[in-house]
């Protein structure tokens, strides 16, 4: 082979593995993708102990849970899809909860629906994991 076509295999060689290294994800985002779709025992105790003993300052809309009716009861469940209807009922959760939680995957978010928190798949509405009957706790219902 010649010394030329060698410079130009190196190069191309070069290139590509300097393409490949820029679309790995950093060990931030590695850790996330390996993160299960659903709330972790960690912050599962984390938001029931935030919703035992609410902060002061709370949102007046934390404190007032109505509950579902019961054929939208029924459709809120682990892997199911969110109906529409409930998705403008949906309160995001408290800035002073969700930064002691560990991060998750932006494509994913904790809402508050009724006495339920829920990790939902923001791109698909599907309910990754629900906490049922824990925001209410904050009212003793």
């Amino acid at each position: 082979m010649h010394l030329r076509s060698r410079r130009i295999i190196m190069s191309a060689f070069l290139i590509g593995l300097l393409n490949f290294c820029f679309l790995i994800p950093s060990s931030q985002g590695a850790n996330e993708k390996s993160r299960p779709a659903l709330f972790l025992p960690e912050e599962r105790q984390i938001i029931r102990e935030f919703f035992y003993k609410p902060p002061s300052g709370l949102p007046p809309g934390l404190a007032k849970r109505s509950e579902l009716p019961p054929g939208l009861q029924k459709q809120l469940k682990r892997k199911g899809k969110l109906p529409p209807g409930l998705q403008r009922r949906l309160e995001p959760f408290p800035n002073e909860l969700e930064i002691r939680l560990p991060k998750i995957p932006e494509i994913w978010q904790r809402v508050i629906l009724g006495s339920h928190v829920i990790l939902l798949d923001r791109r698909t509405s599907r309910i990754l994991d629900i906490i049922e009957n824990v925001a209410g706790l904050i009212t003793g219902q």
